[in-house]
């Protein structure tokens, strides 16, 4: 007896003569008992036989794969307008443009045209159009002025007043660019698609801005003994104010909205261009940071005439970090990443917080030690390294962060309808 694999591999026989029993069975499709009781069919009978031809084995027909896969998305195809909304989509669920090729295709852009196609044939939908880039509008434009413009406001009512019409104006002041602030975030280019926020970044983002006008002065005044009273608002009081960073950060609204705008529009002309996943992310990635550069280029011109104007120090580094960390984690929201912004805000206001904590628990009996790493910083490079070391990793690790998100062609996708 011959090998098992010899067993079970029918074969055209060599020579010319009949077919075997066993070898017209394995050819039929099914075989059924009565098939099998049936006695072998001469090839003199067979049609294929008269003609001098061999009977040849069907052939399963090969499954279609991107009918499948349009099958497994149906819902984007559906509501794309563009073959480049399905790419992006496709990308976003992991389809690279080395996975294309069981596709049959060369990269997620041609296969994405194919889907597209087929789809429109179904439906009758409209040929695609060149996807527009989003234009500039005027109601967001009007709208990221409002912040720098009564902050500018608020600034100057608490320099011009005194006692507690100064309190007063302080706090109305603060009310009046939350709005601002608010209704700047929920349009334009630095809005989320679903206009909506979460609650922990706000709020910790609202901490990191206060303790660029009150923190340094507190830590300072902490690791020296104090505070000896409430702030009064004045820059020689027991808790001086620096209002130079968060005015500039207020006018800093608009060049980010320009940038932002800037680096999504030419994010879409790039997707548009591009014939491949990581062409598209090479094209886009110093675009990303040119947009990071150009807005801090932006930042620092506006400290300088802030620190001008008010006659405060402009406090460059830890304006600068603070004004980097926001304006990333802010583009990372508005492009649908906003979790790992959320996660890093959090985790640089916790820092301050635990530097200004340790300071005051270390004058418990036995608990001195606490303050030992601060007290280190601010007697060497002052108060600020606080902030400049913290919003300065965080900023580097949402840099980093960014650079393969933002890059994705999913990130710049249109935003989906809301229902």
């Amino acid at each position: 007896m011959t090998g098992l694999g010899e067993l079970d591999r029918p074969e055209t026989p060599a020579s010319p003569g009949a077919w075997d029993a066993r070898s017209e069975q394995a050819l039929s499709p099914v075989a059924t008992p009565q098939t099998a009781a049936t006695p072998a069919t001469s090839p003199a009978s067979t049609p294929e036989a008269a003609a001098g031809r061999k009977p040849s084995v069907p052939r399963r027909s090969a499954a279609d794969p991107v009918k499948a896969l349009m099958h497994r998305h149906r819902e984007l195809c559906e509501r794309a307008v563009d073959p480049l909304e399905i790419a992006a989509g496709l990308e976003a669920h992991g389809i690279t443009d080395r996975s294309a090729a069981r596709f049959r295709h060369r990269d997620v852009f041609s296969l994405a045209e194919e889907m597209y196609a087929r789809v429109s044939r179904d439906g009758d939908a409209p040929p695609p159009s060149e996807p527009a880039a989003p234009r500039a509008r005027a109601d967001w434009a009007l709208l990221t002025l409002l912040p720098g413009t009564l902050c500018a406001a608020a600034v100057a009512a608490v320099h011009l007043t005194h006692g507690q019409s100064r309190l007063y104006a302080a706090a109305a002041g603060t009310l009046a660019v939350a709005l601002a602030l608010r209704a700047a975030l929920r349009r334009g280019p630095l809005s989320r698609p679903d206009r909506t926020a979460p609650g922990r970044a706000r709020t910790w983002t609202a901490w990191l801005l206060a303790y660029a006008v009150l923190g340094n002065s507190l830590l300072d005044s902490a690791v020296a003994g104090g505070p000896d009273g409430l702030p009064t608002g004045t820059a020689d009081g027991p808790w001086p104010l620096n209002t130079t960073p968060v005015l500039a950060l207020a006018l800093a609204c608009v060049p980010a909205a320009w940038t932002a705008h800037f680096f999504t529009a030419r994010a879409r002309r790039k997707l548009a261009a591009s014939r491949g996943l990581e062409d598209f992310a090479a094209a886009v990635r110093p675009l990303l940071l040119g947009a990071f550069a150009l807005f801090l280029a932006a930042l620092a011109a506006l400290l300088t005439l802030c620190a001008a104007v008010l006659d405060e120090p402009a406090a460059y580094a830890e304006a600068l970090t603070l004004g980097a960390l926001l304006f990333l984690a802010r583009l990372l929201t508005t492009h649908g990443f906003a979790y790992a912004p959320a996660v890093v805000l959090t985790a640089t206001a916790m820092i301050e917080a635990a530097a200004l904590a340790a300071v005051f628990a270390s004058r418990l009996p036995g608990c001195g030690f606490l303050a030992t790493p601060v007290e280190t910083l601010v007697t060497t490079w002052g108060a600020g390294s606080v902030p400049t070391l913290a919003c300065g990793a965080a900023a580097l690790a949402l840099l980093i962060h960014a650079a393969p998100k933002l890059t994705r062609a999913s990130a710049h996708a249109p935003p989906e309808p809301s229902r």
